[in-house]
């Protein structure tokens, strides 16, 4: 249940800087005004049926079964996902900027998420200057990290670190104190996911260079924000686009409602009471799946094998019209195109797509993506099997990546995790704050499926 008129402990408020006591207010004072919703709907609605659960739904990874509470996101067939009800456009457009940029910067689409309000620039400006204050690697963890050996996967690197951060938790000494209480779970939840955040930029740039740069690291500028910081670590280009293209994708890539494999895992394993880093280190390892979180570097992947095999031909409609049928009577598939919720182009294509014409329209694998918007999508409709024909984000992400030089494919998954980070915190946040119990589904044999149909 959500609690009201919260006292905060007095060990911990002392501690606390001005915003985040903003932060925890403003998320006091949205539950307050989502409680009694809450409570109606479990006590007058409780038996009421949302749906039918079918045969093929069991069998086929409980799609479409709706049986969540996400109150962060909420995923629209059409319009795509919405933000505390507002449209990734509503975001770009709204959210703070960082100087002379026209991306909505990701920590303030955080902001959103945990509050439903745009933030102020000064509310950001405070914000990117206590998750600096949050920032620092402990030495065990920075050990750890530098330790593993260099062709160990960046994801793997993620999840042990995200993992060896686990003894910082706020959440996990209050609990085994044995002294906090059920109304003070979200408060050290956020405490935790205020630090996740700050820290798992700085963890993931430190894997990039062990990895790809022979350990020669770039130190954190406080002045910074949160995303143009984490560019910068990564310094592969000096191009100020570069910061806005990592803006971008960190603020497209924050949250998508909270039944895909990373935030599903995320809320399973928080629903047992674990805290943020152990619930979100699970999270990263769901996300490595190549069902998950390795589309954009197979797009990348096969844009780069499309341009090859044309050798010379100049990639126009009709080309690159008969490849995809080619393509497709060979039995191969085409990445990047279809979802498995929406039925329309994705918002998040729509605006990297933007970023791309308005940048760098001329790049090759950019002019050779824009072809493929207008032919592959007649071509997969034809077929008659296919839902969704048009492109989704993954389609662009690691073109816009691989233009400035970030071409290490294997690294862009950890770049998604850094970004799923902002909305998987702050969906176990609202999970505390709502009490939502520990998840436990019902599951049933092929035989008892097979007697109950009968």
């Amino acid at each position: 249940m959500m609690h009201k008129a919260l006292r905060f402990p007095g060990r911990q408020r002392r501690a606390f800087s001005a915003v985040v006591d903003t932060l925890k207010h403003k998320i006091q004072g949205l539950a307050e005004k989502k409680a009694p919703q809450l409570t109606a709907l479990r006590k007058e609605h409780g038996g009421k049926v949302l749906g039918e659960t079918t045969v093929g739904q069991c069998i086929g990874g409980m799609r479409g079964i709706t049986c969540m509470i996400s109150e962060t996101s909420l995923l629209d067939p059409m319009e795509g996902i919405r933000y505390r009800g507002r449209t990734l456009q509503d975001c770009m457009d709204q959210l703070p900027k960082a100087p002379g940029s026209k991306i909505g910067l990701p920590e303030a689409s955080f902001w959103l998420l945990l509050t439903d309000e745009i933030p102020s620039d000064a509310e950001v400006k405070a914000l990117n200057e206590e998750l600096h204050k949050r920032s620092a690697l402990p030495e065990s963890v920075v050990k750890t990290i530098d330790s593993l050996p260099k062709d160990t996967h960046p994801m793997t690197q993620l999840s042990i670190g995200l993992l060896a951060l686990q003894p910082t938790s706020e959440f996990g000494k209050a609990y085994r104190s044995g002294t906090l209480k059920k109304n003070e779970y979200w408060v050290y939840t956020l405490e935790d996911a205020l630090s996740l955040v700050a820290k798992v930029p700085i963890l993931a740039a430190r894997i990039f260079r062990n990895v790809f740069m022979e350990g020669k690291h770039i130190p954190s500028d406080p002045s910074m924000d949160w995303a143009g910081n984490y560019a910068q670590m990564l310094g592969v280009s000096d191009d100020a686009l570069f910061k806005d293209v990592t803006r971008m994708y960190l603020m497209l890539h924050a949250d998508h409602e909270a039944g895909n494999v990373s935030a599903h895992t995320t809320h399973l394993v928080g629903s047992a009471l674990s805290d943020p880093y152990y619930s979100y280190a699970a999270g990263v390892c769901g996300l490595a799946g190549p069902l998950h979180g390795l589309a954009n570097q197979e797009c990348l992947r096969w844009l780069k094998n499309t341009r090859q095999e044309l050798g010379g031909k100049e990639p126009t409609v009709e080309v690159l019209t008969q490849f995809a049928k080619d393509t497709l009577a060979s039995g191969k598939v085409i990445p990047g195109f279809g979802h498995g919720v929406l039925r329309n182009t994705d918002p998040r294509y729509v605006i990297q797509r933007q970023f791309a014409q308005d940048n760098f329209p001329n790049d090759p694998l950019v002019k050779l993506a824009e072809v493929c918007f207008q032919a592959i999508p007649p071509v997969l409709e034809a077929t008659g099997k296919v839902k969704n024909p048009w492109p989704n984000v993954d389609a662009l992400s690691g073109t816009c990546m691989q233009y400035f030089g970030l071409d290490q494919e294997d690294y862009y998954t950890v770049i998604f995790a850094v970004s799923r980070a902002l909305g998987c915190t702050s969906n176990l946040v609202w999970s505390r704050m709502m009490g939502l119990p520990i998840e436990r589904p019902k599951s049933v044999t092929l035989d008892w499926l097979s007697t109950k149909v009968k």
